[in-house]
């Protein structure tokens, strides 16, 4: 009888600390950046001189890190493409800064492509972190490229991060970089692995390079609507700045799944802090942190061990890149660049052009628009701002196409409307657009219009001339020549090779003009030069 109490109360007791550890509540932080494009240090972003940079983001972490004890800290992809101070070393210094603030994970983005598959899985090496992505896998084989997840235990609270990568990668970058792999629906990918981290742990991350989009069919948000049992995707690819999470519940859920990105460059750093009890969120927060983005000088200081570590890549590309090759009078503007005809997008055309029609006699060139990623501001222009503008380590590329083909592939580039693949063209093209329904009326080249017969040779970049940003017309055309010429080295002697201080000016070679004046506007002739 006695050993029947001791028994019942020791039962009493196990039941009653059980029950007080499946409901503890447990606070974590989760911290996140995302499209960070190769900006390892402090750079000018508008009206701020030193904006950015991992020094000072470091230094935040820390602060946050000492005040609470469960603390998650995780990037959503595009680590690659920017800077040179980054691009010149392959993204080393990012690296290396992630491994100094020791980051959790990273998603692989389709920037992580730019470059051939062997300097991402060099990148990999480098990196104390994983790079996670659960629907890239090699042919044949089905292996996965890198982890599918990962399962962290942190002070209790068991927590599982998987990665989903953007299905249309192969369609944004090189194909070269990307042909021995597949990228698999991302709702089939993350439906299929749920079920098995449900076991494993409390709660689940989707970090995910997909994007936020105002159609909830698409990116991130359709993982959300169309999978249960994701408590949170915290997400990169479309530079979205919220200022709350953005609410989804899968259908015949009952568990919302939340949805975070932190904009771009490393600019501000995402901070989402959740109280999860049950494994349920009951309570959560959200703020953006910015990393020096006030007009008035920096409010961060950096953290003075890893500035010391990236300032060697600084004064390495430095040495070069500061060298002043030109000047410009007035800003040569990115935007605009993947909806219409730009001063810097003909700038860039028109130097493929000078560069390969003498020898090659090339008809006119063409670039895309979503590759210009940077202006030219006035002033003196540095080899560092080409750098910015074309940080694609693109070749130009002759080619020869039917007329019949170019027809259909500016009219499809420039009718789908906004897109990394509109064309900027050069010299010795003019293209004639109905504005009320976005069609092409009209394409003349060297003064006459397009001939279907006709065999026309065109300069281009790799990455479009390999059927890139849906270029797929060049998948076919015949006899390509690489110059080997990397495409920004033409633009930096394209603007030497000038002489004279340049100003922007746009001449009409893609016009969208009313129906009624269509007859009109025929009759006009097209000055094609954007430099004076």
């Amino acid at each position: 009888m006695k050993r029947q109490g001791l028994l019942i109360c020791f039962l009493v007791i196990f039941l009653f600390v059980s029950r007080g550890i499946a409901s503890e509540t447990f606070h974590l932080v989760i911290l996140h950046t995302n499209d960070t494009h190769g900006h390892p240090v402090k750079f000018r972003f508008g009206k701020v001189r030193w904006a950015g940079g991992i020094p000072a983001r470091a230094t935040v972490i820390k602060k946050i890190r000492e005040k609470n004890s469960r603390v998650m800290l995780l990037d959503a992809g595009d680590i690659n493409t920017g800077m040179p101070e980054s691009d010149i070393f392959k993204a080393r210094p990012d690296i290396e800064g992630y491994n100094y603030i020791g980051y959790d994970a990273m998603c692989i983005g389709n920037h992580e492509f730019d470059n051939p598959l062997d300097v991402l899985k060099e990148q990999m090496n480098w990196a104390r972190f994983p790079f996670l992505s659960a629907n890239i896998r090699y042919k044949g084989g089905g292996e996965y490229l890198a982890r599918p997840y990962i399962i962290k235990d942190i002070k209790g609270l068991r927590v599982a991060i998987f990665g989903l990568t953007l299905k249309e990668t192969p369609f944004k970058v090189d194909p070269s970089h990307v042909k021995d792999l597949i990228f698999e629906d991302e709702v089939r990918t993350a439906s299929n692995l749920i079920p098995q981290l449900r076991q494993k742990a409390d709660l689940i991350i989707a970090l995910t390079h997909l994007g936020i989009f105002d159609n909830p069919d698409e990116g991130s948000r359709r993982v959300a609507r169309y999978v249960k049992g994701i408590d949170v995707i915290v997400d990169g690819h479309s530079h979205t700045k919220i200022d709350k999470p953005i609410v989804e519940t899968a259908s015949g859920s009952r568990k919302p799944t939340l949805i975070v990105q932190a904009w771009k460059w490393g600019l501000i750093l995402g901070r989402l802090d959740l109280w999860i009890r049950d494994k349920r969120i009951i309570k959560y927060r959200f703020r953006n942190i910015p990393i020096n983005l006030s007009y008035r000088g920096p409010s961060i200081l950096e953290d003075r061990q890893l500035l010391s570590i990236l300032n060697k890549y600084v004064e390495k590309a430095g040495r070069d890149l500061n060298r002043v090759i030109g000047r410009a009078l007035k800003n040569f503007f990115m935007k605009g660049s993947r909806s219409h005809e730009t001063a810097i997008g003909d700038l860039v055309a028109d130097s493929m052009l000078w560069f390969t029609k003498e020898v090659h006699h090339v008809d006119f060139a063409i670039n895309n628009g979503g590759g210009i990623r940077a202006d030219i501001p006035r002033g003196n222009i540095t080899k560092r701002i080409i750098h910015e503008v074309i940080p694609f380590d693109n070749t130009v590329v002759v080619l020869n196409i039917k007329g019949y083909q170019l027809k259909s592939l500016l009219s499809r580039l420039i009718e789908s409307g906004e897109g990394g693949g509109f064309p900027q063209v050069s010299d010795g093209v003019e293209i004639i657009v109905n504005g009320k329904t976005g069609r092409c009326e009209r394409i003349i080249i060297g003064g006459r219009p397009i001939n279907p017969l006709r065999e026309y040779r065109i300069a281009t970049n790799s990455y479009l001339a390999k059927g890139g940003d849906g270029y797929i017309e060049f998948l076919n055309a015949r006899r390509k020549y690489d110059t080997s010429a990397f495409q920004r080295d033409v633009l930096i002697q394209y603007i030497e090779h000038l002489g004279r201080p340049i100003s922007p000016v746009i001449k009409g070679r893609i016009r969208f003009i009313k129906p009624s004046t269509e007859m009109r506007e025929r009759a006009i002739g097209s000055g094609m030069s954007t430099v004076r």
